[in-house]
């Protein structure tokens, strides 16, 4: 039993890493309201997948896969290349896709002053109930000064030009007040 320890519990040393910086990217994005600490740990949950990747094509011994055509490379064990260039790509798109979330967090920032989860969900509640009471008062306005059809039927087809353009003043209006 001591020989197993010995021999196979330090050999799966990069595996309990992996599940180690799983366990603390995954808390940290469940534990943490804040943007920035969220997508850092996205980033360590991502960084231990790398390494579960690389841990799984390492082969003890292996050299890089070139061919020198003398006798000793017919015996030589190679390391496959694969999963280095899969592991080199997500390296890439791991940070772009960080530098995207950086940038989306900075105008998350200037848009509602906080990075903290709660508080922009409540901003961004208060200004969509205010967004809904004025369209309802604009709506109420609107059905107040049409003019009836005869027998009381009206299609608005008179009106849906007017309330397009009025749609679109207050939704730039709105924006350009969140600036």
């Amino acid at each position: 039993m001591s020989a197993f320890l010995t021999g196979t519990v330090p050999g799966l040393f990069n595996y309990w890493v992996v599940i180690a910086l799983m366990m603390i990217g995954f808390y940290t994005v469940i534990a943490h309201d804040n943007l920035v600490k969220k997508l850092i740990g996205l980033n360590v949950f991502q960084t231990s997948v790398f390494i579960l990747y690389i841990s799984m094509g390492y082969i003890h011994g292996a050299t890089a896969p070139i061919l020198t055509g003398g006798p000793a490379s017919d015996h030589a064990v190679y390391a496959h290349p694969l999963p280095q260039v899969l592991i080199l790509t997500a390296i890439v798109v791991g940070v772009s896709t960080t530098a995207l979330g950086l940038a989306l967090i900075v105008r998350i920032h200037e848009a509602y002053g906080s990075t903290e989860e709660d508080e922009v969900l409540a901003a961004d509640f208060v200004t969509q109930e205010a967004e809904q009471a004025k369209e309802a008062a604009r709506s109420r306005a609107a059905k107040a000064a049409e003019p009836h059809a005869p027998g009381g039927g009206d299609d608005g087809a008179e009106h849906d030009h007017e309330r397009d353009q009025d749609h679109d003043y207050n939704y730039d209006h709105e924006r350009d007040r969140r600036r």
